[in-house]
């Protein structure tokens, strides 16, 4: 019942910066948290970050600590991946996804935590 759409992946160079964007739309008042997950080639699919309903909490893996940041605009339902510093090991397909349950601690970070996921947006880092 939640669709989302992200945008804002690219072909960039080690060191450029990307803004990503995902559009949530449906029934979005019982969405909690906001996470970003991505998968390379041949990988599974991982946490990158997550963001609770306020923005109060977040959380990041610690290969992205100091170089992304997630935010969220709930009134355009929208959650953003500002991602600086870029290394060729981002490369993936980055996709966004909704929690609608409340996390014991913090903000869910697995994905089977999550509901709904969108489509994905390829971002590629050349070295």
């Amino acid at each position: 019942q939640v669709l989302l759409v992200e945008s804002g992946g690219g072909l960039v160079q080690a060191g450029d910066s990307l803004r990503l964007s995902c559009v949530a739309s449906g029934r979005t008042f019982n969405i909690y948290d906001m996470g970003w997950f991505r998968q390379a080639p041949g990988k599974e699919r991982e946490f990158v970050a997550a963001i609770s309903w306020s923005g109060g909490s977040t959380y990041y893996t610690d290969s992205v600590k100091g170089r992304f940041t997630i935010s969220r605009d709930n009134v355009q339902n929208t959650v953003y991946l500002q991602m600086n510093s870029l290394k060729p090991e981002d490369t993936a397909v980055y996709y966004c996804a909704t929690s609608h349950g409340v996390a014991p601690s913090g903000v869910h970070r697995e994905k089977y935590d999550y509901d709904y996921w969108g489509q994905g947006t390829q971002v590629t880092v050349s070295s």
